[in-house]
């Protein structure tokens, strides 16, 4: 019994000697580790995002209480109340709302677009929708024959000889050989913004758009266009990726196709609408400002879930987390929900003009306006003779975002902070997984459960382990 008591006696000591060994060498190394403070802070980010994090609950009470959210909307209006509620129980020092005048355009009955039938064969149905800020038809159907255009020097080689009278068929897709998707949207969405006055230039009667996706589907792909006011304003609508190959095809067999489309849509006087603002005041200097957001608005279909609700509340949940973890930033922290970045972004251009008149200098500013997809990190933007030296910068912490897969680079942010360019502050765009972006991208498919949970939050944690790093080391 003495013998046993001894061993039991030796092997506490050998274990208790292991665990002064570990701590003593766990020590030495967070003395030789200058980061060693930080990645355990982003660790306590991310542990507390994914065990804890209210994004995901908060997207769908915005998604089901709100629905989509057009600006001047009634369900814009629920998402302002709702925003600023949600952000008055997260413990900032001040969450107020800021007043901006937006633009009220309405979808009104659903669209009715098709192709004519003739004596071989049936009315053929496209499925579509207006495009934002669209003209209606009055009315009635407007009826003409279609004219299938893959290019704007296509399009000037016709001319008004072929083109008056006609509908306009835009049908460049976005070129699938982009890796990065939103590299194949820009290179398509000119015929949506721009198309229908080009055609209206030359005497078009209307206009149908392939829509901006990659996926061959039947959702068709809403988004803004931009009237020229030189031009008469002609209906517009986008129709699904599979409905432009149909009519493609056909077209390619029969001439003198003939479309019929009825848009209801219309175009009221502005309204009064907020951005949603929360913070939390900096301890040392309060007069600087890190921004975080994303647009509180979405197009009328759908719940506006990945566009941009994903960003709403990745961005309320930055501030929460940082306050529930006790951290106190040196620089003001602040969450900024923007109105109407889809067809004004009055927003963005309201808040940084209230900005200037202030002199508030915003140091940072982070958007999120890519989904709700798994981050791979984030580009950033700058004033071009600021940009190389704020670039050095942030590439120090490159080491410890890559363990949670997250990568810095050049390029965009986002189009509500870039009216704060002309601040010189860095500017910079969360930068999630985009190949499935735009299968949901201004469409009935952008809802609540298109996003997953754990996505969803590691986006949330990832930016604001970026925000605690630039707010603790500065620029």
């Amino acid at each position: 019994m003495k013998k046993r008591g001894l061993q039991n006696a030796l092997g506490s000591a050998r274990a208790l000697l292991v665990i002064v060994q570990f701590t003593l060498s766990s020590v030495v190394c967070a003395q030789h580790d200058p980061w060693a403070a930080d990645k355990a802070f982003l660790r306590e980010i991310f542990n507390q995002s994914l065990a804890d994090g209210k994004a995901y609950p908060w997207l769908r009470d915005l998604c089901y209480g709100a629905g989509h959210r057009l600006s001047g909307s009634p369900g814009a209006e629920k998402a302002v109340r709702w925003a600023k509620a949600v952000l008055d129980t997260c413990g900032l020092d001040s969450v107020w709302l800021q007043p901006v005048l937006v633009p009220r355009w309405e979808r009104g009955a659903p669209e009715v677009v098709e192709v004519l039938g003739t004596a071989k064969r049936k009315n053929l149905r496209l499925n579509a929708l207006a495009l934002g800020g669209s003209v209606g038809t009055g009315g009635k159907p407007v009826v003409g024959e279609v004219i299938e255009v893959r290019s704007w020097e296509a399009l000037d080689t016709l001319g008004a000889k072929t083109i008056a009278g006609k509908i306009v068929f835009y049908n460049r897709p976005m070129e699938c050989r982009h890796v990065n998707t939103f590299e194949a949207y820009g290179g398509a969405v000119d015929q949506r913004v721009n198309g229908p006055s080009r055609a209206a230039k030359y005497g078009a009667i209307g206009v149908l758009v392939r829509s901006m996706g990659l996926a061959l589907d039947d959702y068709p792909h809403t988004g803004s266009l931009r009237y020229d006011s030189a031009y008469a304003l002609i209906p517009s609508a986008a129709i699904s990726t599979k409905a432009a190959e149909q009519l493609s095809t056909l077209l390619a067999k029969e001439t003198g196709v003939r479309v019929s489309m009825t848009l209801n849509c219309r175009t009221l006087p502005d309204v009064l609408s907020y951005n949603v603002i929360g913070e939390i005041r900096g301890s040392k200097e309060p007069d600087k400002v890190i921004l975080v957001g994303g647009h509180l608005d979405s197009w009328d279909v759908g719940h506006g879930a990945h566009d941009d609700g994903a960003g709403c509340v990745q961005s309320m949940e930055v501030l929460y987390l940082l306050r529930r973890l006790g951290y106190r930033p040196r620089y003001t922290l602040r969450c900024v929900l923007f109105m109407n970045e889809e067809n004004g972004l009055r927003g963005g251009l309201t808040y940084a003009n209230a900005a200037d008149e202030k002199e508030e200098l915003h140091l940072f500013a982070l958007e999120s306006d890519a989904g709700g997809f798994t981050p791979r990190g984030f580009s950033f933007d700058a004033d071009p003779e600021m940009m190389d030296y704020y670039y050095d910068q942030v590439q120090q912490f490159e080491e410890l975002l890559r363990p949670y897969g997250l990568l810095l680079w050049r390029g965009g942010s986002g189009a509500d902070i870039s009216p704060l360019r002309r601040q010189k502050g860095l500017l910079a765009g969360l930068r999630p997984d985009s190949q499935r972006y735009f299968d949901f991208h201004h469409t009935a498919a952008d809802v609540f459960e298109a996003v997953h949970p754990r996505e969803l939050q590691l986006g949330a944690a990832s930016m604001a382990a970026l925000v605690y790093l630039i707010d603790k080391y500065g620029l």
